[in-house]
């Protein structure tokens, strides 16, 4: 009889278990220094080789997703559902985050706040955004890795293309090959998943594993449960009523990519993984192109739930007590500043200064959280790119329903 291979997500679930016994034996042993020295080298090799094959995944990939929908229209019509999604989850997020701080208020240590210090950095205005959206030059997008930018690129080549009509053949067949050539890339990194898992997490867990359990503590556990609760609740109902799909089936297989997620903490990272994951779901992979590129940038409701937390953590160790029409700032603010923020690892940091500017909190309260950013960034992460992967779900049963309706 053939032997039975392993599934991804148990090798990777593995790999999470033993990091975090080799990584808290490790910090027992006061040995941190050894996993960060040695072990965490090998798992940013890992994250390289992902960022390496995200861009030309994404170019690619949403070129590829445009030009086999071959009608502006339609790329239009999936393009405003995916962001009214978007927008509408983050903020339904950062709500979630401010009715959790509020409930566990009571129970956050009163922590020191004099002497903090923490050194903002200057946001970047809502123009300024929608300006550095659109590239000045073909390479340096790539270079820099904008995601934003190469989004742009994506979409302006692919309905050039489909606009150039019938000659178009040669350049749709060679950008189907290519996106062939890097998905087969994609699939051997992805085989290196589980040790690139356990280097990234171990040193984590034996630099602040006994930091998790001290005062901190209270306000990750809270950012923890909505976090959950966020993706329970909402992301569960909307792949039920409007995708179509049992929640329990599309947690099922999103497993892989929620694991991978929580050790990597990024969502540019994730989005390989995350391909694989929602096509095996058995959505249409000319909208998961489309959308999860789009999403691992501009959907970020783990980071919303973070932002609603610490604002409430910041506000009460200062001894302030957030009113409405400042809890309706930080939802507004904390919404919109996701569509900017980078879905790389620390990006909830800056887009905490942006919220905390917002409803006049002072922002070297930062300095209470950043010192364990990382943990929060892990379970945030594992939500954003969650909620990317429902939208495809639901916009891909929306387009089926449409398709439906018109051939009848």
């Amino acid at each position: 009889m053939q032997k039975k291979k392993m599934s991804l997500a148990m090798q990777i679930f593995i790999a999470l278990v033993l990091a975090i016994i080799a990584g808290l034996l490790l910090g027992e042993a006061n040995h941190a220094d050894l996993a960060k020295a040695y072990i965490k080298p090998f798992g940013t090799i890992f994250l390289n080789l992902l960022k390496f094959i995200v861009v030309p995944i994404v170019l690619f990939s949403i070129m590829g997703g445009i030009i086999s929908m071959s009608d502006i229209r339609k790329v239009g019509a999936i393009g405003l559902k995916t962001v009214v999604y978007y927008l509408c989850t983050t903020a339904f997020a950062i709500i979630f985050g401010l009715i959790g701080g509020n409930l566990f208020k009571g129970f956050f240590p009163l922590l020191a706040t004099t002497d903090l210090s923490y050194e903002a950095i200057e946001p970047t205005s809502f123009m300024d955004t929608l300006v550095n959206i659109f590239p000045s030059n073909i390479l340096s997008p790539f270079v820099e890795a904008n995601m934003l930018q190469i989004i742009v690129i994506s979409i302006l080549v692919g309905f050039s293309i489909i606009l150039i009509g019938e000659k178009n053949k040669p350049l749709v067949d060679g950008i189907n090959l290519m996106t062939e050539v890097f998905m087969k890339c994609m699939e051997l990194i992805l085989k290196l998943s589980p040790i690139g898992v356990f280097c990234l997490l171990c040193p984590v867990i034996a630099e602040n594993g006994s930091a998790i359990i001290g005062s901190l503590a209270m306000v990750l556990l809270t950012a923890y449960i909505c976090y959950f609760a966020h993706m329970m609740i909402t992301y569960s109902i909307a792949v039920k009523t409007i995708g179509g799909m049992n929640p329990l089936k599309f947690f099922k297989g999103m497993l892989p990519a929620m694991m991978f997620a929580f050790s990597s903490a990024s969502s540019m990272g994730t989005l390989p993984i995350n391909l694989e994951c929602t096509e095996s779901m058995g959505v249409d992979k000319e909208i998961s192109s489309f959308v999860l590129p789009l999403g691992a940038t501009i959907n970020m409701d783990g980071t919303a739930i973070y932002q609603g937390v610490c604002a409430i953590f910041i506000a009460s160790c200062f001894g302030i007590n957030l009113t409405l029409p400042q809890m309706v700032s930080i939802v507004l603010t904390a919404t919109l500043a996701s569509i900017g923020t980078a879905g790389v690892p620390g990006s909830g940091v800056v887009m905490l200064t942006m919220v905390l500017t917002a409803v006049g909190l002072p922002v070297e309260g930062i300095a209470l959280v950043a010192g364990v950013d990382r943990n929060f960034d892990m379970g945030r992460t594992v939500v954003n790119i969650t909620g990317d992967a429902s939208c495809t779900v639901v916009v891909s049963n929306l387009e089926r329903r449409r398709a439906l309706r018109k051939a009848k």
